[in-house]
């Protein structure tokens, strides 16, 4: 655990995936919230839920392309609120309570694991995740992360 600006590894993340996005003509946008405060968590972790849910994202619109929508702000209870929003396939309402489960997957190839380890690290940093449908198209998956600044010894 190492004290991090979400915000900076949002746009490590926008860098390391812009090739992948622009292969499937989806084009990445970041709404980062100014001076969000630092919190104390495990950077490769959270990389890793960006990853998933980024990834995700892309892939739902690999077909039509698209706009991937990354947003950081504070909220009003004192914790940080990341959103991933896309305007691909959404999700089978039927399924949006399996979603995080283990080996769960809508996707051909997909093998059921990303959205469970993205559960788990972002409860494992005493946050939540969830999805919710987009009104017009598409997924918004949001996730929250209390803000702590001491480092753990």
């Amino acid at each position: 655990m190492d004290i991090v600006d979400l915000n900076e590894i949002i746009e490590e993340m926008d860098l390391l995936l812009r090739s992948e996005s622009h292969r499937h003509a989806v084009s990445l946008r970041t709404e980062l919230a100014d001076e969000l405060p630092k919190i104390t968590a495990d950077r490769v972790q959270l990389q890793q839920v960006f990853m998933n849910l980024m990834l995700n994202g892309i892939e739902s619109m690999r077909e039509n392309g698209g706009e991937l929508i990354i947003k950081s702000q504070l909220r009003e209870d004192g914790q940080l609120q990341i959103s991933v929003t896309d305007n691909g396939v959404g999700l089978p309402p039927e399924k949006a309570d399996q979603i995080f489960n283990a080996f769960f997957t809508t996707k051909p190839h997909g093998t059921g694991l990303g959205l469970a380890i993205t559960r788990s690290i972002v409860e494992s940093h005493g946050g939540r995740v969830w999805a919710a449908a987009n009104s017009e198209r598409g997924t918004t998956f949001h996730f929250t992360l209390p803000i702590r600044t001491a480092v753990p010894a």
